[in-house]
Formats: C-alpha cells, sequence, structure tokens
C-alpha cells in the first residue's frame, strides 16, 4: 500500500486510496481472462486521529482462465480530492491530485489441478497536495515508484486447471477462491517527510473470493483482510502501526457482446485504526460506487476504462478516481 503523509511537520496526513488497475479481457476471449491483476496508487487523506483507506474496485477476479497464458498490462490513473478536517484544524481547503502508472505481469497456472494466477505489479506516481495552513496556502509534490505487489490466487471449486484446447467446453457455474497478496516496503521512502509514495512497512492480504454466473451476467462478492507490519521510522523514528483493515467487494458484471462487457462495483472498509507513538486514531468507515467497461480489439489486445467514486466516508473526505488499461496476451495456445 502507498501512504502518503503530509502538508504540516508535526500534523500527520495519512493518505491511502488504491486506483487499482486490472487485466481487460476480450469478450470473445472473455473466459480465457477472469482474474486480473491490478495495482496501485493512492490517495486520500485523513488528519492527526485519523485515515482513510484504500478502497479498492476489481471485477473479475475469480474465472477460470486456460493454463499458460502470460498478460502484460499497463495502465494511468488520475485521482482528484478534497480533504475534510477537524473544525479546530489550522488546515483549511485540503487538495490532493495523483497521477500513476503501472506495469504489470501475470500468467495462468495449474495448481495441482486447480486453475490459479501469479502476478506482479510496479506503481509509479506523482503525488500533489496543497491546502491553506493558518491562512497561509501550502502545496508540496512528490514521485516515485510505488510498493511493488506480489499475488497469488487459486480457485478451489468450480474451476479446474484446463488447456486452451479444452476451454470451450467449460462453463462457469460458481466458483469459490482465495488469493494471497504481499506488498513490500520497497517504494520512494523519505523518513524526514511527511509526503511520500512508499510506505516503509509491508502489507499482507488474504482473500476469498464467490462468483455465480447466470449466462451473460456474473455476481461477484470478495471479502477481505488486510494486515500490517509497523513503520518504525515514520517521521524520523516515530511508530506508526495499524490495525487490520477490513473489506468487501460486489461486482454485477454484464457481457453485451462478445467484445464487450460492462460492470456496476461497490466496495466497503472498515476497521484500520492507526496509531503514532501511542496516539490512536478513529476506525474507518469508507464505500465507493465504480463503472468498468471492457473492450476486445483483437484476440491480444484489450482495452479497460474504470472510474469510482465515495458514496460515504466517516471522515467526510471527498474524492474520485478514473483511469484506462491496455492489456497483452501471449502463450498457452492462443
Amino acid at each position: 500500500m502507498a501512504v502518503i503523509d503530509a502538508l504540516l511537520p508535526g500534523k500527520v496526513v495519512v493518505v491511502l486510496e488504491k486506483i487499482r488497475l486490472e487485466a481487460i479481457i476480450p469478450s470473445h476471449l472473455a473466459p480465457f481472462v477472469g482474474w486480473v491483476w491490478t495495482a496501485i496508487v493512492v490517495i486520500a487523506i485523513a488528519a492527526p486521529a485519523r485515515n482513510v483507506y484504500p478502497q479498492a474496485l476489481e471485477p473479475r477476479s475469480y474465472v477460470n482462465t486456460p493454463v499458460g497464458i502470460n498478460f502484460f498490462l499497463a495502465g494511468y490513473g488520475y485521482t482528484q480530492g478534497n480533504v475534510a478536517f477537524e473544525a479546530s484544524s489550522p488546515i483549511k481547503d485540503a487538495k490532493v491530485h495523483v497521477n500513476s502508472g503501472v506495469f504489470a505481469y501475470a500468467r495462468s497456472l495449474d495448481l495441482w489441478g486447480l486453475s490459479g494466477k501469479f502476478a506482479m505489479a510496479l506503481p509509479v506516481a506523482k503525488v500533489s497536495g496543497s491546502a491553506k495552513v493558518g491562512g497561509e496556502e501550502r502545496e508540496r509534490i512528490v514521485s516515485g515508484l510505488g510498493d511493488p505487489i506480489v499475488r497469488l490466487s487459486v480457485n478451489f471449486y468450480g474451476a479446474p486447471a484446463v488447456s486452451m484446447n479444452e476451454f470451450p467446453t467449460y462453463q462457469q457455474d460458481v466458483i469459490v477462491g482465495a488469493s494471497l497478496q504481499v506488498t513490500p516496503p520497497l517504494g520512494q521512502y523519505d523518513s524526514t517527510k511527511l509526503l511520500n509514495v512508499g510506505a516503509n512497512r509491508w502489507s499482507i492480504r488474504p482473500e476469498l473470493g464467490v462468483s455465480k454466473a447466470w449466462g451473460p451476467v456474473i455476481l461477484e462478492l470478495i471479502p477481505a483482510v488486510t494486515f500490517f507490519t509497523n513503520n518504525n521510522d515514520f517521521l524520523g523514528g516515530q511508530t506508526f502501526a495499524q490495525d487490520p483493515v477490513y473489506s468487501v467487494q460486489g461486482h454485477l458484471v454484464y457481457e453485451f457482446f462478445p467484445a464487450l462487457w460492462g460492470a456496476l462495483d461497490a466496495t466497503y472498509y472498515g476497521g484500520g485504526r492507526t496509531t503514532i507513538d501511542g496516539q490512536k486514531g478513529e476506525q474507518l468507515g469508507h464505500a465507493r460506487l465504480g463503472l468498468t467497461m471492457a473492450l476486445s480489439m483483437s484476440r491480444y489486445q484489450s482495452i479497460k476504462f474504470y472510474g469510482s467514486n465515495g458514496v460515504y466516508s466517516r471522515s467526510g473526505d471527498d474524492y474520485w478516481a478514473t483511469g484506462i488499461v491496455w492489456q497483452f496476451r501471449w502463450g498457452g495456445g492462443l
């Protein structure tokens, strides 16, 4: 997870919003892609005693994919938001902008007869923030590599490992799967600065996925929990700790015709109370809605557009995100 901290020395601003960049599925190859990789970059803000957390929207995360297909993704995302602080805070009119890119690779696997995927992604970001502090305008800009992501997923039920030749006879009904995502602290980080792209801590996210198909309609439910290690070098030696974040995603996916599918996306995050050298923040509570459209351009290439906006936030923060992802596929008999 990327953590963006700052605007005012001594005032901790924790920013966490994930822009998921997911693989896109060619409609006539729609079943091939199913789950896709998504990655990252981040923003939202919270004052010393609270924080806003990443709210991911990733439709078609659990479907069957023929073994041996490789995926390369390149994407761009933009996020903009206003940040609400307590009335007593000297920080007013806080705004944040993020231009983010991501490069990712994924491969479909045969895991002891079960279909699965391995993926890794590397985000980059340029983040700018501005606010009035005691009536004086303050600005800061930072750019660099984000923390990479590595993920392994497997479908335990309803999606056996199949070759490209065997795949035409497969029909989805109910799929139950799980994944484990690990984020090492390898991104840009300067402990003397409040504004950073990297988080300087590990995160581990186990996830469960259930997908049910009715013809061209797919309904998905994806609960998850994210655990964090401490950042022991926060602002020159302070300890930043965070409780687990609990989340659930829901997606209603519809294939309009063989070259186009769309999804209505929703997610809710809670938990995640932060502690900085013993000072505790509030519990999180945030909900978002989004739309995703994916278009197949050829057997090997596809493109996806996505957007989302907040519909509820305990802290009052308000931000929106939009982006585009290009995907290239090869191998596995394509």
